[in-house]
């Protein structure tokens, strides 16, 4: 076998004997004939050798004499970085996720320690990425090699890189991308569900639920969406450079036409400066409750004499009761103060909240509480304050649900609910240009709708 040997100025092979037969190099990098010399094995020390057949090994090999690599292209194939992507998982912090992917506790230690003043790592959500590029050491020993950056998306339209800087170590930077905001707009009209719907429009997850909630205040979404009613929706995208949508921006319009009767409210931050959505006239959409104070739920009991599933005898059921996975997120139906929270006998795991215009509302059978919950403290409408479970007496996971007013239970679904801030004067005549904004945009964007969705 011969080996290939790299030194400054000298390029030769060694023998199988050990010899060492060598060429110097002039200036100009190439051969000088003069100069040949052949150098015993203890004389000689290669810098960088490469093993390549020997000619004399085999015939075939002796027909064709193999390309040498340049010093050049070897030194360059030696130190090419390398990049790896890696995800956090459950119970990884930061300096966890790279200790565990050969990365040495100093050197982890000074990316966390870079990065503090530009992001709170406490904000790293599990299976975020993080691209980790190393250089692989000159020994060729195996291995990643030595860390040399690390980069991740910190938010949409939002790079951090900390690389290792000659002479002033570990440096952290914000790399700020330009996003390009644009309506969209989804529309058509329901054969089965508003869900289904909904998604066959392709329609965002996260608009749906906007939606829902929006309309939860006016809507009972089991008994009131019928076979034929519509909805038509303007939302905003954020896209990077590359057409890639990176963010959902507000909903700007929501419209349903229900049984013939139309819904349509338009967002709008009024001189209190608390944005809402309001309707043509000015009023707004938000009650002092709201029916539904979840999501994606069925009604499975309604409010009213029934036989109870457990005790097996005809019993008044005073709230309406939402079947739901359990986990599922639990709203405060209205602005209010926690009046109580804890067990309480066959509701299980409860909550009531204390409204303006003496009314409460409550809700049991919860599997736990939001964090930070305790009497007294204060919620705003639509804040999560639960999650679904099966406590207390109960057949399986739901929200029971009732509105209280002066200790007497009423219907959730017919109760008449006061109605939120009605815009007047000043305030008027600028929700009236920002609707003449809105109903603009709305044209523009009519191209794209998605007209009559038939959902399978």
């Amino acid at each position: 076998m011969l080996r290939l040997v790299l030194m400054a100025g000298v390029v030769g092979v060694t023998t199988a004997g050990g010899a060492y037969l060598g060429t110097m190099l002039n200036e100009t990098g190439s051969a000088d004939p003069s100069a040949q010399e052949v150098y015993g094995p203890a004389l000689v020390k290669p810098a960088h050798a490469i093993t390549v057949p020997d000619p004399a090994d085999t015939a075939e090999t002796a027909q064709v004499s193999p390309a040498l690599p340049t010093v050049e292209e070897v030194a360059t194939a030696t130190v090419s970085p390398k990049t790896t992507t890696v995800s956090v998982g459950r119970g990884d912090t930061l300096m966890r996720l790279l200790t565990k992917n050969d990365v040495p506790r100093t050197d982890a230690h000074a990316v966390v320690t870079a990065l503090e003043p530009v992001f709170d790592l406490r904000r790293l959500q599990i299976g975020q990425e993080f691209a980790l590029t190393f250089t692989p050491e000159e020994d060729g020993q195996g291995g990643l090699g030595r860390l040399e950056g690390v980069q991740f998306a910190a938010a949409p339209g939002k790079d951090i890189e900390v690389s290792l800087k000659s002479g002033d170590g570990w440096v952290a930077r914000s790399i700020e991308h330009a996003l390009v905001r644009k309506d969209s707009r989804v529309a058509g009209s329901i054969e089965t569900s508003l869900y289904d719907a909904a998604l066959a429009a392709e329609m965002p997850i996260d608009i749906l639920l906007r939606m829902i909630r929006l309309f939860s205040y006016d809507v009972d979404f089991q008994r009131d969406i019928q076979s034929g009613d519509s909805f038509d929706v303007l939302f905003e995208r954020d896209l990077n450079d590359e057409g890639d949508v990176v963010k959902l921006g507000e909903m700007v319009y929501a419209a349903m036409t229900l049984s013939g009767k139309e819904y349509a409210y338009y967002r709008h931050t009024p001189s209190s400066g608390f944005t809402d959505f309001f309707d043509k006239n000015g009023k707004s959409v938000r009650k002092a409750l709201m029916r539904t104070p979840i999501n994606g739920a069925r009604l499975t009991s309604r409010f009213g004499k029934r036989k109870h599933p457990i005790l097996g005898y005809t019993k008044m059921h005073r709230g309406v009761d939402f079947g739901a996975p359990t986990g599922t997120p639990i709203m405060a139906a209205g602005d209010g103060v926690v009046d109580y929270v804890g067990r309480n006998g066959a509701y299980g795991k409860y909550i009531r909240l204390r409204h303006h215009d003496s009314y409460k509302t409550a809700y049991a059978h919860l599997s736990r509480y939001a964090k930070g919950l305790s009497k007294g403290t204060r919620v705003r409408q639509g804040e999560t304050i639960g999650y679904v479970g099966s406590t207390g007496r109960s057949t399986g996971p739901h929200l029971h649900y009732e509105v209280i007013r002066e200790g007497r239970r009423l219907n959730p679904m017919s109760v008449k609910i006061p109605a939120g801030e009605t815009l007047k004067g000043k305030d008027l005549k600028q929700f009236a240009n920002a609707r003449a904004t809105a109903d603009t945009r709305l044209a523009k964007t009519e191209g794209s709708l998605s007209v009559a969705i038939k959902a399978d």
